[in-house]
C-alpha cells in the first residue's frame, strides 16, 4: 500500500495537489487529523487491495501538531507501511495575494488576529521540521495549474510516457442544437451533402459509400488534412495548461451523414497517434 501525505502553508495549493493527485487514482481523504493517520491506515490495509494509493490532506497546525506528525509517521514505519510527504509552498507575497482575492482569513491570522503576513511566518516556522523531511517540495508561486499538474504527473503518474489527455470527438445536427460541452466546433455544412443522394439518404457517416463519397470531393481531403494538423498542434498545448479532456464537436445539419464521417476520419487519426479517443455520433439516429 502506497502513503502519500499531503501537507504545507495554507495558500500553497493542498486543495489543488489532492484534486490532481485523486485524477492519479488516489484514494484522497482531505483534512485528516494527525492523530488518526495510523489507525486509518489501519483500516485500509483490512480491505485487501481495495486501497492500493491513498493520499492523506493533512493539516498540522494544531497543538502539538509536529510532535504528532511524527509520532503518527513513526507509527506508519512500524506497522510496514511505506510514506511519502508532498508539500506545498508558495512565497509570503503570492500567499497574501491569493488570500486578498480569495478574502478569506488565514487561518493563524484569524486565531491570532493579527496580520497575513505574520501568520504566514509563523505557518512557515511551525512547518519547518516537516518541510526538511519532505520527499517533494514544491513552490507554486509561479507556477501555472497547468505547470502544477505536471510537476505531480511527473512525480505521481504511473504512466512512462506521462499525461494524456482524454479526446471526445462529438458528430451532432444543428438542427438539434450545439453541444454544451463542446471546447471546439467546426462547421462541415459546406461539404457536399449525401442526404440529397438518394442511395446515401438512409445510410449514415459510418458507412463505407457515404464516408467514400464524402472524401470524393477536393474541400473534404483538404479540410481533413488542416484540421488533423490543427488539432495536433494543440493538443500538447492543453495538455501543458493542465487540460484532462477535450471534446471537439463536428456539426451538419441532421449530424447523420457528413459530420459523422469527418468525425469518425478525426477520431481515427487521433487513435493511430496513440491518443485516447472516444467516439459519439449524437444526432445520428434521430
Amino acid at each position: 500500500m502506497e502513503f502519500l501525505i499531503i501537507t504545507g502553508l495554507s495558500g500553497g495549493g493542498k486543495s489543488q495537489a489532492a484534486d490532481i493527485i485523486e485524477d492519479l487514482d488516489y484514494y484522497c481523504v482531505d483534512n485528516m487529523p494527525v492523530a488518526l493517520i495510523p489507525k486509518f491506515a489501519e483500516l485500509c490495509a483490512a480491505t485487501k487491495g481495495r486501497y492500493e494509493k491513498v493520499a492523506l490532506v493533512t493539516d498540522i497546525r494544531e497543538k502539538n501538531g509536529i510532535k504528532d506528525i511524527f509520532s503518527a509517521l513513526e507509527t506508519l514505519r512500524e506497522m510496514d507501511f511505506g510514506y511519502k510527504i508532498l508539500f506545498m509552498e508558495a512565497k509570503p507575497a503570492v500567499i497574501i495575494k491569493r488570500y486578498k482575492e480569495s478574502r478569506r482569513p488565514h487561518p493563524l491570522a484569524a486565531k491570532s488576529g493579527g496580520s497575513i503576513e505574520d501568520a504566514i511566518l509563523k505557518e512557515t516556522e511551525q512547518l519547518r521540521p516537516i518541510r526538511d523531511i519532505a520527499d517533494y517540495i514544491i513552490d507554486t508561486s509561479h507556477l501555472t495549474l497547468g505547470q502544477v499538474h505536471n510537476e505531480l504527473y511527473t512525480y505521481f503518474s504511473d504512466s512512462a510516457t506521462g499525461r494524456a489527455i482524454m479526446v471526445s470527438v462529438v458528430s451532432f445536427g444543428f438542427k438539434y442544437g450545439m453541444p454544451l460541452d463542446a471546447d471546439l466546433v467546426f462547421d462541415v455544412r459546406f461539404l457536399p451533402n449525401p442526404f440529397y443522394v438518394e442511395e446515401l439518404k438512409l445510410l449514415s457517416g459510418l458507412d463505407a459509400p457515404v464516408r467514400d463519397y464524402v472524401f470524393s470531393f477536393e474541400q473534404s481531403n483538404i479540410f481533413m488534412d488542416k484540421l488533423t494538423d490543427m488539432i495536433e498542434y494543440l493538443l500538447p498545448l492543453y495538455i501543458e495548461e493542465g487540460k484532462y479532456s477535450l471534446t471537439i464537436a463536428i456539426g451538419c445539419t441532421g449530424g447523420r451523414h457528413r459530420s459523422v464521417a469527418v468525425a469518425s476520419a478525426l477520431a481515427g487519426h487521433l487513435k493511430c497517434f496513440g491518443v485516447p479517443v472516444v467516439s459519439i455520433n449524437r444526432d445520428m439516429n434521430k
